[in-house]
């Protein structure tokens, strides 16, 4: 049986104008592996409703997840919410629970829960709320749709509390090797052993260091008795590569 597959949206001006370098991607890429959920797109969209709400759409029809990070937070540019909810064509108000998390919070903080923090407790109809032990605005899920905050700090314990409540598929392993030579030297081989081997991912990953070239060839796949079996006939075709 097929892992579930999954696509990421990455919301917000900052990270398109390069004022911000989204570290949320790396995070979930590697969280999902461990899950047996196969992260196979990634996109980035300006905080604007319409893109949004198209990429979500496209997303959510082609993926058995989506996660979103950014645009959940007080201020006017945060419109994630609402485009979630025009996507998905239902309704979107303060919802009693999220509104009683915010309260309590700024309550123990002793900070006003004013207009703009109460825009962190509008939820789209139907969804179910992801908790943030961090700052305690709530992310939501609505159908396959994960709506998360795009602060690091606050994705991954948003990701650490949803993740489990998913199903999960088989999760990859992977062994690499590094080869002392071009690419161009080693691609008939590594076509030949991808061929050989159809249920694993072969990647290969060049670099250059110190005027010499070489390559980290990469195998992935949910046995591990295959790719130990590749990674051993690589190091036979090439026995001056190391682990």
């Amino acid at each position: 049986m097929p892992n579930p597959t999954a696509a990421m949206l990455v919301i917000g001006d900052e990270i398109l104008s390069g004022r911000t370098r989204d570290a949320n991607m790396h995070y979930l890429a590697g969280e999902l592996a461990q899950r047996g959920i196969d992260l196979l797109e990634v996109r980035i969209v300006s905080d604007q409703h319409d893109r949004i709400v198209g990429a979500l759409n496209d997303l959510r029809a082609g993926h058995d997840h989506v996660f979103t990070s950014g645009g959940i937070g007080p201020t006017h540019d945060d419109i994630t919410a609402d485009a979630v909810a025009a996507a998905f064509g239902v309704g979107l108000d303060v919802r009693d629970d999220a509104r009683a998390i915010l309260a309590a919070h700024y309550q123990r903080t002793g900070l006003e829960l004013n207009a703009a923090r109460l825009r962190m407790a509008r939820i789209p109809e139907g969804a179910c709320l992801i908790d943030n032990p961090v700052s305690s605005a709530p992310g939501f899920s609505l159908g396959n749709v994960h709506v998360m905050a795009g602060v690091p700090a606050v994705f991954q314990a948003m990701v650490a509390a949803l993740l489990p409540t998913l199903a999960a598929g088989a999760a990859l392993y992977s062994q690499s090797l590094t080869i002392p030579r071009g690419e161009g030297e080693i691609a008939g081989e590594l076509q030949a052993l991808a061929a050989a081997h159809p249920d694993l991912s072969i990647g290969c990953y060049p670099f250059q260091r110190d005027g010499a070239y070489g390559a980290n060839v990469v195998v992935r796949g949910a046995d591990r008795a295959q790719v130990d079996a590749a990674l051993v006939k690589l190091a036979e075709i090439f026995p001056e590569a190391v682990a």
